[in-house]
């Protein structure tokens, strides 16, 4: 009796210890897939045909490439806007940019000044918001894009500072060929040919006016044509002065809300980025914390560091394409470092695809490639929209996975809001969607049916993956111009342009099947698809429901918005100084391997 009663309570202690064991196991896997650190890798103006794992041969990037083998492949991985302002707008909100008031009307379609008062709105709720609520460590480092001020120079409304960011390094606007000397100017390109039409204007009245006075038609007092000559010449010194002061005023580095660095210096820039975000994680190892690291790579204008200037097979562009290559080593090492891999998810992507018309003053081309895409920057053909999509998460992401169905960067959002415990906003529409179940394989279709595609704030095409079906439909309402002609890129413009003249509409919409014609080179009909008018059928109701379900918002980038404001320019000495200054020289940097 008493040998059954003690085997009894050895299976019984058997039974408890299982169970306990059992619960510990749960907890632990629990715990490995919430909490995570988040690293965001974002490069800017990256062709998704400029990367080792998309399929390009001659670019060296094994870093990333790395990320690929150990993490998910996204194939078809889209950006809610080919511009810069409206693309990270929407990554860091999950939300359309045309909700946010982050979509133009007007032909500009980004921030161009520092002092210019439009920006990501206060009301706006990002996930560096939500994540720092959730007791994350969170920072920011490189380029921001999305406003600084709104009423004077010091109230930071738009600064990544009042989005959720504890700490920030870097630009608040962009990289500009403006910024460096020698590599022209984006501004004169634009604004040469309305600079030569506003001057022959002016010419030809003031010469009207000198003979219509001299052949005494009627009188013209010289007061009147000293004064109309005084405030042109004003006007134009005031231009040419701006311009050419545009590097003093534009071009700066700020640590948090303090310039440290004016203009900015691209010497050793990457490895400055890098070391910021190295002891960023180094300080914050024993927390979760969210990184963003926003590479100002490979933005024109292009630099690169003395260890990878002139290595590349690719010029300038490809040195620049490897340096970012080798930062991305460096997180992955310090991740590795401190025992943090298995306990972060990790991002890789580009705000849009390879401006491909960006070309030098001598002939080099400081653009990427975009695979088989059409296009590039600034349109919605394929080409300015796909981009790289790698994430890794050793132990609850599957190793070597690729994943073919639409995913937008949009899903960022929903997805590491989530694995931080944080709840979703429920006042407002998220259009991402949590990519967790399809990175886990626990579902094989992503929840996109509709994606949208704005050229501006102007619906320019929608994509529709029926629930039933490998088709992708792509329709297109209207397209840009190429010129010339028979490119594939706006050269004589720089960038393409949503509207008027520079347009082409279509009615019916261009129709093409992506699974069949992802390079969209023969639009199909209805000879040649019996299901046309079917598709265009749905895609307009879809259409109709998104479009009954925005709201008006302010236009953030009014050219009211657009414009420098004096008051609102950030000076860390003086204008007699020409708002040098430089604390950032000192900072020292890690030593570069490029091999």
């Amino acid at each position: 009796m008493n040998q059954a009663a003690t085997s009894k309570r050895k299976k019984m202690g058997l039974l408890l210890f299982l169970t306990v064991l059992q619960c510990a196991i749960s907890s632990v896997n629990t715990y490995s897939v919430s909490n995570p650190n988040v690293v965001l890798l974002i490069a800017d103006d990256l062709g998704i045909g400029d990367l080792g794992c998309y399929g390009n041969r001659t670019l060296r990037t094994p870093h990333i490439d790395r990320l690929a083998k150990e993490g998910v492949t996204l194939t078809q991985h889209i950006a809610a806007s080919p511009l810069c302002t409206p693309s990270r707008a929407a990554f860091l909100t999950g939300r359309y940019p045309i909700r946010s008031g982050m979509a133009a009307f007007s032909r500009v379609g980004v921030f161009l000044f520092s002092a210019s008062s439009g920006g990501l709105p206060s009301e706006e709720i990002t996930f560096s918001k939500l994540l720092k609520q959730r007791g994350y460590a969170t920072a920011l480092i490189g380029k921001w894009h999305l406003g600084m001020n709104c009423e004077s120079n010091n109230d930071f409304c738009h600064h990544p500072l009042s989005h959720g960011f504890d700490y920030f390094y870097g630009l608040t606007v962009t990289n500009l060929r403006d910024c460096k000397p020698g590599q022209g100017s984006v501004f004169l390109k634009g604004v040469q040919m309305y600079l030569v039409i506003l001057i022959q204007i002016l010419g030809v009245t003031a010469v009207s006016l000198a003979v219509v006075h001299y052949v005494s038609f009627f009188k013209v007092p010289f007061e009147a044509l000293g004064f109309c000559l005084l405030i042109t010449c004003i006007s134009l010194a005031v231009l040419i002065f701006f311009f050419y002061h545009f590097r003093h005023l534009n071009c700066f580095l700020m640590r948090d809300h303090q310039i440290i660095q004016q203009p900015l210096s691209y010497e050793n820039l990457t490895q400055r980025l890098t070391t910021e975000a190295v002891r960023f994680i180094e300080r914050n190892h024993n927390a979760p914390f969210l990184l963003v690291l926003s590479y100002l790579h490979v933005h024109t204008a292009l630099y690169a560091s003395k260890m990878f200037r002139g290595k590349s097979r690719h010029g300038l562009y490809g040195d620049a394409v490897e340096e970012m290559d080798w930062s991305v080593g460096q997180i992955l090492d310090v991740l590795e470092n401190y025992n943090l891999s298995n306990r972060s998810l990790v991002y890789f992507s580009s705000d849009q695809g390879a401006h491909i018309e960006e070309i030098s003053s001598s002939g080099e081309v400081h653009g990427g490639c975009n695979g088989i895409y059409k296009g590039g920057k600034s349109t919605n053909w394929e080409g300015g929209i796909r981009v790289p999509g790698l994430l890794r998460w050793p132990g609850v992401i599957h190793a070597g996975t690729y994943i073919d169905d639409p995913t937008s960067n949009m899903d960022i959002f929903p997805t590491i809001v989530k694995l931080a415990g944080a709840q979703l906003p429920y006042d407002r529409i998220i259009d991402g969607h949590d990519l967790m179940p399809l990175l886990q394989g626990k579902v094989i279709r992503s929840k996109h049916e509709f994606l949208f595609h704005y050229c501006n704030a102007y619906l320019n095409a929608v994509r529709w993956h029926p629930r039933n079906s490998e088709s992708v439909w792509k329709v297109f309402f209207f397209t840009p111009n190429f010129t010339p002609e028979d490119s594939s890129g706006c050269y004589d413009s720089h960038v393409c342009f949503c509207y008027g003249g520079f347009i082409t509409q279509h009615d019916p919409p261009l129709l093409f099947d992506l699974s069949r014609d992802p390079e969209e080179k023969v639009p199909l009909t209805p000879e040649t698809e019996n299901r046309f008018y079917e598709i265009l059928s749905v895609i307009q109701l879809a259409v109709d429901n998104h479009t009954r379900s925005l709201q008006a918002v302010s236009d953030q980038l009014s050219w009211n918005n657009l414009v420098w404001k004096p008051w609102l320019q950030l000076c860390c000495s003086s204008f007699f100084q020409f708002c040098y200054c430089d604390y950032d020289s000192e900072n020292s940097v890690p030593e570069v391997h490029s091999g």
